[in-house]
């Protein structure tokens, strides 16, 4: 290496892996999980590779460095941010292409812009508690942490929002459909049992095709809901996983992968709904 780049770089351990040079902007260090403070202190598992104690100043100066820093939030903070971008190009791609050779209503239009929004939300949410959750204030690291919280939470939303309306799609009944969208983001299931259930049951080929497609998306998100609460893989292996392969890490490979799932289901419905008229499917 260089001499003048030894000089920006910090070397830190990975685990037992080789020694890594990490470049560091002048003003922030890498800190272990002994030396950040207690708010921080989450998962004991991940020993080293923190960012920490950065005033106001520094975190809103340094932000576009901070991507770019090799840290245990790197993966955190890349994994959303390109899941920002995928679902942004998504969206366009829906409006021009996906949508317009499906024939696609006004209602598609929204329904599919609502879901895209709230999973772009998600993302950008988490990207920014990821940035700037090194803040020295507990105060201002909760603030993040409920931002980030209250994006899961209008992902979630736009899950349910097409699964609803395709789902109820030859239904008249748009008080029962109001109802449904107000407490689905909570009681996801139930709709999915009232769906099925009004179908026919499991031998429909509607049913046949979409709810497995629902199951997968359930599985994945346990899966990732697993992994969080209990810290595997780094359980297992403390301090080999600091700065790749760590739960939250999976986590937000999963969330990505999940909600490109949900979209790539949603498309498929679209196209269902709009080859299968109402009136075809009452009369079967």
């Amino acid at each position: 290496m260089p001499q003048k780049l030894l000089k920006s770089a910090h070397y830190i351990e990975l685990g037992n892996y080789h020694y890594w040079p990490v470049l560091i902007p002048r003003g922030i260090r890498l800190y272990t999980y002994e030396q950040i403070p207690s708010f921080l202190k989450e998962n004991p598992y991940i020993t080293d590779g923190y960012r920490a104690y950065l005033p106001s100043k520094l975190c809103l100066k340094r932000w576009v460095r901070d991507l770019f820093i090799l840290s245990n939030e790197t993966v955190n903070i890349w994994s959303h941010l390109l899941g920002f971008f995928l679902f942004f190009s998504l969206g366009i791609y829906d409006m021009t292409t996906v949508l317009p050779e499906a024939n696609a209503s006004r209602d598609d239009y929204v329904i599919y812009s609502i879901c895209l929004f709230c999973f772009q939300v998600c993302m950008l949410c988490s990207v920014g508690y990821h940035l700037f959750c090194c803040h020295r204030s507990e105060k201002a690291n909760r603030c993040w942490m409920a931002l980030d919280y209250a994006g899961i939470a209008i992902g979630i939303l736009g899950c349910y929002v097409p699964a609803v309306f395709y789902a109820f799609y030859c239904n008249e009944w748009y008080s029962l459909r109001a109802f449904i969208f107000c407490c689905v983001s909570v009681y996801g299931f139930i709709p999915t049992i009232h769906w099925i259930w009004q179908n026919g049951g499991m031998t429909t080929p509607i049913v046949q095709a979409f709810v497995p497609r629902v199951f997968v998306m359930y599985l994945m998100g346990a899966v990732a809901f697993f992994l969080y609460i209990t810290k595997i893989p780094e359980r297992y292996f403390p301090g080999q996983l600091n700065y790749l392969g760590s739960s939250h890490q999976c986590w937000h490979v999963l969330v990505v992968l999940m909600f490109y799932w949900w979209h790539q289901t949603g498309v498929y419905i679209t196209q269902y709904r709009h080859n299968q008229p109402c009136s075809q499917l009452m009369n079967t």
